[in-house]
């Protein structure tokens, strides 16, 4: 599904908590997430020095960030079931956490990898 360019302004205007609730609503019903990827995934330190994630529910919005020093990275989309069966576990092993919806001028949500899996089995729950 594209985004036009007032939906993308108009989210990206909401705090970082509604964002979050955006991201939750948004890839349980379409079934993706978003990454950036260039020979490995976009990684990012969190202020309290955690290696993150970060995700975004659709390719527009992980397209703004691929810029300084994600420049060269692109959008790229993994299944909601990925996701939750294969990158949360790893994750866990690995120490990352999840960053949802990082912008240009906001880090996002960082939140861990049980409280991400719960919002999301809970939303799920609804369809």
């Amino acid at each position: 599904m594209k985004i036009n360019q007032k939906q993308i302004e108009a989210v990206l205007a909401l705090s970082s908590e509604e964002r979050y609730k955006h991201f939750i609503k948004v890839i349980a019903d379409w079934q993706e997430v978003w990454g950036l990827y260039h020979d490995g995934w976009a990684l990012a330190e969190t202020d309290t020095g955690e290696i993150s994630f970060p995700m975004w529910p659709a390719k527009e919005y992980a397209a703004i960030c691929a810029e300084n020093e994600w420049g060269g990275y692109v959008p790229e989309a993994f299944s909601l079931d990925d996701l939750l069966g294969e990158l949360l576990p790893n994750m866990k092993n690995d120490n990352v956490v999840p960053c949802i919806f990082y912008t240009t001028l906001d880090k996002g949500v960082v939140t861990t990898i049980e409280q991400l899996s719960y919002d999301l089995n809970e939303e799920l729950k609804r369809y």
